[in-house]
């Protein structure tokens, strides 16, 4: 019989290490990493940092009511102390009801959708709830939400309601309109036309943003989908440092104010590479914006691009440095434009458009500075948000419209240092287009087609340069 052989000891003890560490090691990614297990009775994570929403009972039929699941998916998440990730997985889907996703959290969060969160049809679950609200993440630095999957609004019960969609609801308004100012005329009404437009036209002012971002930093949002928003799919609102790409926001031509890309008193804010189809603007830039980038956009059908609406209700507005630069755009209603509210102050300037492309555009390039998005007139006012230094150059394409520019400024705050640089716009057949400009100053380089109808009278030439070189001039 062969004698047994053993290792030396200092070899047994080695092994023995090795083993005791590769235990170890194993456990420890396991505590990295919790892959998704089959069956339905998943246990929460202790000290991961991959987070699977169907470990929090998330069902993922698109049936179930999944809202609680994502509430505690994201508490755990944004209350862990490392960088942690929150995995909606390919072939979920995840019907969820309005939510806050609440902020500071004590390290970064991603947000991975690699699946599809989808909103409730109807819109009376939102009843005694915040009607503008869906899916809000609010005071979260740091934050990236990406993955390639979709979030749908399931918006067209909502618009069906709009009162732009329902005539008869326009119809009806306008008839108790009339018979409301006939009364006080002779007697005092117990109810006031405030009364009346909440009443009749809350359809149109209240509906969901599909997806907010309010009071944000260091944002990044990318390679998503979002489809049939309630009213706007995605807005950025006071938010800073903010990186936007990759997106493809698509509603039908008919769905109201259904904005693709919103951004309102924010900085800092980049959108690039993205497609947005919608029945509204594709990108809008309001109140007390700046250090605004747009590149790379395919814009349409929709409104275009817009700076506003500012000043409306008497209000306060300013936005500035904002540049967009490289556009497609086709079978828009508008190209683009800045339009404001008359009564309205502050400012919209340094704006620069250029690179832009445009296909069978209507108004392609349009400053209005009497925008009145209202089914009565809009009351005439000497006050106006001030409109300077705004450049479009390098555009180019075909119009849909006779009249391709159009500037109509403020008779009392006229339009100042606009600046056309290589502008071609001909009709589809090739056919000289038109411009039209009122109260509006500025000059231009390059072939602009159709020709600038810029005012430059010797006032302004002298407003526009400083005294004191007027003087060391003679």
């Amino acid at each position: 019989m062969k004698h047994l052989r053993f290792c030396p000891f200092s070899t047994c003890i080695i092994v023995l290490l090795i083993h005791v560490f590769l235990c170890f090691c194993t456990e420890g990614f396991d505590s990295l990493l919790e892959l998704p297990h089959s069956g339905s009775n998943m246990t929460r994570p202790r000290s991961n940092r991959v987070f699977f929403v169907g470990h929090f009972g998330a069902k993922g039929n698109g049936v179930d009511d999944d809202t609680q699941a994502f509430k505690d998916v994201w508490e755990r998440a944004c209350s862990f102390p490392r960088r942690t990730r929150i995995v909606i997985p390919a072939g979920f889907t995840m019907l969820t009801r309005p939510i806050d996703f609440g902020g500071p959290c004590k390290s970064k969060v991603t947000l991975v959708i690699s699946g599809t969160i989808v909103a409730p049809k109807d819109p009376d679950v939102w009843k005694g709830l915040n009607r503008r609200k869906w899916l809000y993440f609010h005071g979260v630095n740091h934050l990236s939400v990406e993955g390639g999957g979709t979030i749908n609004g399931m918006g067209r019960e909502w618009w069906a309601r709009s009162c732009k969609i329902n005539i008869s609801n326009v119809e009806i308004y306008i008839a108790v309109l009339d018979l409301y100012f006939s009364f006080t005329d002779t007697c005092t009404c117990i109810f006031s036309k405030a009364d009346l437009d909440q009443f009749f036209l809350q359809p149109c002012r209240h509906a969901p943003t599909a997806l907010t971002f309010h009071k944000c930093k260091n944002l990044k949002v990318k390679n998503l989908m979002l489809v049939n928003s309630q009213q706007m799919h995605i807005s950025f609102t006071q938010c800073l440092r903010v990186v936007a790409s990759h997106l493809k926001v698509i509603a039908p031509t008919v769905s109201p104010n259904t904005d693709g890309i919103h951004i309102s008193a924010s900085r800092g804010v980049e959108v690039k590479d993205s497609l947005v189809e919608t029945g509204d603007d594709c990108v809008s830039i309001v109140n007390n914006s700046s250090r605004i980038k747009i590149r790379n956009i395919a814009c349409g059908p929709g409104h275009g691009i817009s700076i506003g609406s500012l000043g409306k209700f008497d209000s306060w507005a300013q936005v500035h440095d904002v540049i967009v630069d490289g556009a497609f755009i086709s079978n828009t209603e508008n190209g683009l434009r800045i339009k404001t509210w008359q009564g309205g102050s502050g400012f919209a300037t340094d704006i620069t458009f250029q690179n832009i492309l445009m296909d069978n555009v209507s108004n392609p390039i349009i400053i209005d500075q009497y925008y009145c998005d209202s089914l009565l007139p809009c009351e005439n006012q000497t006050v106006a948000v001030k409109v300077e230094n705004i450049s479009f150059k390098n555009i180019k394409g075909t119009s849909a419209t006779e009249e391709s520019i159009r500037f109509a400024c403020s008779d009392d705050l006229p339009c100042q240092g606009l600046y056309l640089e290589d502008v071609q716009l001909v009709s589809p057949t090739g056919e000289i287009t038109t411009s039209f400009c009122w109260k509006a100053y500025g000059s231009s380089l390059g072939i602009i087609d159709p020709p600038s109808c810029f005012a430059c009278t010797e006032g302004f030439i002298q407003q526009m340069v400083p005294l004191d070189f007027a003087i060391h001039s003679f």
